[in-house]
């Protein structure tokens, strides 16, 4: 079965949804079974405010920039269909779910808390839970795992989330290469019943070489080393 998980940012007016502020941007990075599918999800908004001038000056985004925007009621039901049943992967959960729910409560009708039919996981949380007593910031966590994000002179939501994907799926272990086709295909083969397959000869075993292990290993050893996960590992 499928694993669906979206790795997910927001910018907005300012910090606190309760004293008004909106979403301006939400940035989202589609993962199947740990692989990127290139479904990702990104789109700018009109918050029908001002934007705070300390908010601009970690983002660049200006009401300018905004006034031809979509409003968030004119993109909330595809994005609310785009994230519906996916496992949520966010730096800071809580701040970004917060104005998500703030926005989706706002509507007319409105749409139910994210928790109700999304996974969260909050890589701030993973991160210290890894990493106790050190900085936790998206930048502090590219530095520890060797990602380079010098073209991030300022925070954006797609921007940002693309990065995060990266540390996280570095801090739980690495990416898993996926055939999705070949997947796709063994499903509905199981519909069908199953498949009986016709081989003639001796199977031919290659063995991976010196070379290889050594390499399989410093791979394992790095992934250790950058705090994540080997299971595989005695």
């Amino acid at each position: 079965m499928l694993k669906r998980q979206i790795i997910l940012d927001t910018e907005t007016t300012g910090i606190n949804p309760k004293d008004g502020h909106r979403i301006i941007e939400i940035g989202c990075v589609e993962l199947l079974n740990r692989r990127f599918t290139g479904n990702n999800y990104h789109v700018y908004i009109n918050p029908e405010r001002e934007i705070e001038a300390e908010a601009i000056a970690v983002h660049g985004i200006t009401n300018q920039r905004l006034q031809h925007e979509p409003k968030f009621r004119d993109i909330a039901q595809g994005f609310f269909e785009y994230i519906k049943g996916a496992e949520l992967v966010i730096h800071n959960a809580a701040f970004d779910v917060g104005f998500i729910d703030h926005e989706f409560a706002l509507l007319q009708p409105k749409l139910p808390p994210v928790a109700e039919y999304c996974g969260i996981v909050d890589t701030l949380k993973l991160a210290r839970d890894l990493h106790p007593g050190q900085k936790n910031n998206l930048d502090a966590l590219c530095r520890r795992y060797d990602i380079n994000n010098s073209h991030r002179t300022l925070h954006g939501a797609l921007l940002d989330a693309e990065i995060l994907a990266d540390v996280y799926l570095l801090m739980t272990g690495g990416q898993v290469s996926l055939n999705l086709a070949a997947e796709d295909a063994n499903n509905q083969q199981d519909q069908q019943g199953p498949l009986v397959i016709q081989r003639s000869g001796k199977l031919k075993v290659i063995k991976a070489s010196s070379q290889e292990l050594t390499a399989h290993q410093s791979r394992l050893d790095l992934v250790q080393k950058k705090g994540g996960s080997c299971l595989w590992r005695d």
